[in-house]
């Protein structure tokens, strides 16, 4: 007995002087590794002039430590990186950039600074994922706030088609939009969601694809409906993501952290929207954690033929949700502060109310009655609905998804149209040189023939100022100033969204006649037109006589 207590001693006695030894065997070999080593299993190795980052799960990058680019990116072997590499804006020129570890050695954190912006790309071991956020204090110098990974279009050869450029027979307008030999037109201007829709989009080729996933835009301008370019094929196939640009710009732009987003790559298949919930401890600049919550009850008033969007914007962020059958919303992971509420019919604003919001509160609204939407007027007559688009109107469904010139739209026109017909007869877009006059044909009883009304005329946007010369019965209604719309192309580019606005004239009796009128519509404006398409121009809403 006495000698088995004796033997369980020494084998404890010699387990312990194992676990030293070895112990001190790990300590010695760590503290010969060179750094890139330690830093674990996520694989970094900084050379100087480039930090690579081998993730363990196929996918390794390589960024240049002079500028932050994205000089090489590797999917089981298979070099994705085109002609030029990928980058933030145009590319930073040059910029500090460093890089940390976690404590465990799993993740690491790239960091490309320069004095107006930060830009960080993040990598988990196991994971063919680049995390990235932005930090501003002031706009790029070239205006637009962007991520492009330019990749090579000999392997990501499945692109989506509208912004495929490849084969092409030259620019039809500026350098941005092309022909094709079949009439058909393409640019990276073409086939892009609305900001709310933005999930996650990307490219694919043989077993490899690479996706955008666009991650929050509270810090980006333009509200829920707003789109920009997201890819272009030629001879990169590019994949971007817009966080701020002037292309079609409604608001001022905001700064702060952008994201966070990701570059998800995967063997082909579309990957989930990865969780960036775990990034709030990196310590990002501008990271807000304290957030707080918006509960719209319901809304009183609504048109059940349409979607109704709830947005919130004030000069530092932005959000929205998609409201219920009945009008209830929740808006949840706000920062907090005070915003302008504004519910929308499809994109039409039919309220706003100011709504404050509370780090780690819940700010509770009780069921509101919409008070401005304008198709509770009574009409004599009225061609399409206040709804803030043109998509009822003849080619409204193909603005955002080529060019107007296109052979597979329907002829624009001049187009004579009789109140009461198919709406999509009437034009989406009134262009000057290109299919003006629109003729509008409208019977009136001896009673309305004889009483004042009131014609309103509705647009989304317009172009070089743009506005509407209405004339009926040969009686020239008086001209109205221009509205205020983004001063870039819009229509041409793929977006009928600027700023709504309706144009309104009272007509006196003196100018109807009993039974049929007849009214014409020409945009005018104080600039001369560039061409048939880029000539002064508006997209309509609605058209409408009031009683």
């Amino acid at each position: 007995m006495k000698d088995s207590r004796k033997k369980r001693k020494n084998n404890r006695f010699l387990k312990r002087a194992i676990h030293a030894i070895l112990a001190i065997t790990v300590g010695i070999a760590m503290i010969s590794l060179p750094e890139s080593v330690m830093a674990a299993a996520i694989g970094v190795v900084d050379n100087g002039s480039t930090i690579v980052v081998t993730t363990g799960a196929g996918l390794v990058y390589t960024i240049d430590k002079t500028d932050g680019d994205m000089t090489s990116c590797k999917m089981n072997g298979t070099e994705l990186i085109g002609t030029k590499p990928s980058h933030i804006g145009s590319g930073l020129g040059s910029a500090t950039v460093t890089w940390t570890t976690s404590p465990s050695g799993a993740t690491v954190v790239i960091t490309c600074e320069t004095s107006t912006l930060t830009h960080y790309y993040v990598s988990r071991y196991g994971e063919n994922t680049i995390y990235m956020a932005t930090y501003i204090t002031a706009e790029p110098s070239v205006g637009e706030l962007r991520y492009i990974f330019r990749g090579k279009s000999s392997v990501l050869t499945n692109v989506p088609s509208n912004s495929d450029n490849r084969n092409n027979t030259g620019a039809i307008e500026s350098s941005d939009v092309f022909g094709h030999s079949n009439g058909y037109t393409t640019s990276k201007y073409y086939g892009n969601d609305q900001a709310k829709d933005l999930t996650i989009r990307g490219v694919t080729g043989s077993n490899v694809g690479v996706f955008m996933a666009y991650g929050s835009r509270e810090t980006s301008s333009g509200g829920p409906f707003y789109r920009d370019i997201q890819f272009q094929t030629g001879t990169d196939t590019e994949v971007y993501n817009y966080m701020n640009s002037g292309h079609a710009k409604t608001e001022a732009w905001r700064t702060g952290l952008f994201g966070p987003y990701a570059l998800c790559f995967t063997t082909g298949s579309t990957p989930s929207v990865p969780d960036f919930s775990w990034m709030s401890s990196l310590g990002l600049k501008g990271w807000v954690s304290s957030r707080g919550k918006v509960v719209l009850n319901g809304l009183s008033g609504m048109d059940t033929s349409y979607t109704y969007t709830i947005g919130f914007a004030n000069s530092t962020a932005q959000y929205w949700a998609t409201a219920s059958s009945s009008g209830a919303a929740v808006c949840s992971n706000m920062k907090p502060g005070t915003y302008t509420m504004t519910v929308y019919k499809n994109e039409l604003a039919v309220y706003t109310e100011s709504v404050t919001v509370t780090a780690g509160g819940t700010t509770t609204l009780n069921t509101r009655t919409i008070t401005a939407d304008p198709s509770n007027t009574s009409t004599i007559w009225r061609i399409g609905n206040w709804d803030g688009t043109p998509l009822e109107f003849l080619n409204g469904q193909t603005i955002s998804i080529r060019h107007p010139s296109d052979s597979r739209n329907s002829s624009w026109g001049p187009v004579t149209y009789a109140v009461g017909s198919a709406t999509n007869k009437f034009p989406a877009v009134q262009f000057r040189s290109a299919n003006s006059p629109t003729t509008v044909t409208f019977n009136l009883t001896s009673a309305q023939a004889a009483s004042a009304h009131t014609l309103n005329i509705g647009i989304t946007t317009s172009y070089i100022s743009g506005r509407p010369s209405v004339t009926i019965n040969g009686n020239t209604l008086k001209l109205q100033s221009a509205s205020t719309q983004p001063d870039t192309r819009s229509i041409t580019i793929g977006t009928y969204r600027g700023n709504n606005y309706t144009y309104s004239w009272s007509i006196p009796a003196s100018y109807f006649v009993t039974g049929t009128n007849t009214m014409t519509i020409t945009p005018i404006s104080g600039s001369s037109d560039s061409g048939e398409w880029l000539s002064a121009a508006y997209a309509y809403d609605c058209v409408e006589l009031v009683n």
